[in-house]
């Protein structure tokens, strides 16, 4: 059996969502077949952020090239990271990881493009929001990535750094990001919405917008991974 070599703690909410989707869906693909094998490193998510907020981007490459190192000495065939924003470096970290890794951008492309998506929403961090990396993977697939206006990006990023990764799940948070979506919907004729922040599924994946598919990209990678354990 293949062992997945899993990057959490970016954040803890998310790794442990993570953990608990992969088991359910090998489970539920494979019944009666035992548990997959996973490794877990966790990281420092505020060490991660000082990085972001001081554009040290080589040094989150070089922190997160040294935890897959560890998952590679501990045995794992391949590897992820349980997190959007540090897709910023992933192009680095894959070239320099021992081990193939999966990217939860290029997955959610992948969905998206598959779904038949032209026209999509993205909210996340503000440093995912504000990047090229989902817009440009996107376009590549002939589809269109929308951002929200300045004002609502700072919102979210607010709610995301404050709250969300605190394992604070507000319902008048829910209720503020909903309406952008809603907005974004109507004004720019977003067809879908990316959830391009492994907490936001948390937050609003029992109350979609609606008239509005959700891409939960927690979800979405976790296929991914449980179609690599299993080939």
């Amino acid at each position: 059996m293949r062992t997945a070599g899993i990057i959490g703690g970016l954040g803890p909410e998310s790794t442990i969502d993570y953990y608990r989707s992969i088991i359910g869906r090998y489970r539920g693909r494979t019944p009666g077949a035992g548990y997959p094998h996973i490794i877990i490193n966790s990281l420092d998510v505020d060490h991660g952020l000082a990085l972001l907020n001081k554009g040290r981007l080589a040094e989150l490459a070089d922190y997160i090239v040294t935890g897959i190192e560890a998952l590679v000495r501990a045995g794992a065939d391949f590897g992820l990271i349980a997190a959007n924003t540090p897709h910023l470096v992933f192009d680095e970290v894959q070239r320099r990881s021992a081990i193939p890794l999966l990217s939860i951008v290029r997955a959610t492309a992948d969905y998206a493009r598959a779904r038949g998506l032209k026209k999509l929403g993205l909210f996340g961090t503000g440093f995912t929001m504000r990047a090229s990396f989902y817009p440009e993977e996107f376009e590549r697939e002939g589809m269109v990535l929308v951002r929200p206006t300045e004002s609502e990006k700072e919102l979210i990023h607010r709610k995301y750094i404050d709250e969300l990764l605190n394992n604070q799940f507000l319902p008048e948070t829910r209720t503020q990001i909903l309406s952008i979506a809603q907005r974004m919907k109507n004004e720019d004729g977003i067809e879908a919405l990316v959830l391009a922040g492994t907490e936001l599924p948390l937050l609003l994946r029992e109350s979609p917008p609606a008239g509005m598919e959700l891409l939960d990209t927690t979800i979405i990678h976790v296929e991914a991974t449980v179609d690599k354990l299993l080939s």
